[in-house]
């Protein structure tokens, strides 16, 4: 029996477990596959009031195998830069972006995925990534610090994700976004099991538009709001997205700075 049970294991798959998701405050989020792999997205760590101190030290995060960046805003790009030099993890971004980070010196060519909406792509063996749309404005700038003079260069557009992990599970972090209605059309093309929303109003979605993209739209069961309360004019709360929400079967994961939370096995497709 023994030696059974033995021969079992060497068929079992090695190196598995739960996947994982980290808010770090605003929009950034470190995922953790089931395989181990590690995707930041969007990672304003160090100009972040709310991330937590530690997670400020960037030598210090730990391996990273892929950084996603939504759009060009300061608030999003935040220590990508950075980031891709100490860990040498390959940086997908939107096309026009990547071409202008190139073109200004930021990020060389070769550590760079441009791709555009709709055509999914294999950054990492066994992890699914397409850009979907989002509805927002984009733009880097920079900044001569002998002068303070700034300079805007082009964004492209903004985006979203859909993530499929191994396991299949599929994260959806809508980048910075209004509401739109081809959302629908993400709830039911790509179906994914967690939402990553903005929530905070002003610049993105309020709680109200919010919860309508879940309940109407999307039609999730898991939604972790984001993009609040870093700023003043982010006024929204976790609180009115609930009551937004109503009596809609929807999961809201409120999570504090720092948090790290078990991914839900994929649902049926």
């Amino acid at each position: 029996m023994l030696r059974i049970f033995l021969v079992l294991l060497l068929f079992l798959p090695c190196g598995a477990m739960a996947a994982e998701i980290q808010w770090l405050g605003h929009a950034a989020f470190r995922i953790t596959s089931d395989r181990g792999r590690v995707i930041l997205v969007d990672p304003f760590l160090t100009g972040n009031p709310r991330t937590p101190v530690q997670f400020k030290n960037l030598s210090r995060l730990g391996p990273v195998d892929l950084i996603l960046i939504t759009h060009g805003h300061a608030d999003h790009v935040g220590d990508a830069f950075n980031l891709a030099g100490i860990s040498g993890a390959p940086v997908a971004l939107n096309a026009d972006l990547g071409t202008t980070f190139q073109t200004i010196g930021k990020l060389h060519a070769e550590q760079m995925i441009r791709f555009n909406k709709s055509g999914p792509i294999t950054p990492l063996d066994g992890i699914t990534v397409t850009m979907v749309h989002a509805e927002h404005s984009s733009g880097f700038v920079t900044e001569n610090l002998e002068t303070e003079e700034k300079t805007q260069h082009v964004g492209g557009e903004p985006v979203g994700y859909v993530i499929e992990l191994e396991n299949g599970t599929r994260i959806y972090h809508a980048g910075d976004t209004g509401l739109f209605g081809d959302m629908r059309l993400i709830g039911e093309f790509y179906q994914p099991d967690v939402a990553l929303l903005p929530i905070g109003g002003h610049f993105v979605m309020d709680p109200g538009h919010a919860a309508w993209a879940a309940r109407e739209l999307l039609r999730i069961p898991v939604v972790v709001p984001m993009h609040f309360g870093t700023t003043p004019v982010l006024t929204g709360t976790p609180a009115e997205f609930r009551a937004a929400l109503g009596t809609a079967p929807i999961q809201v994961w409120e999570m504090a700075p720092g948090e790290t939370r078990k991914l839900p096995a994929p649902r049926e497709r």
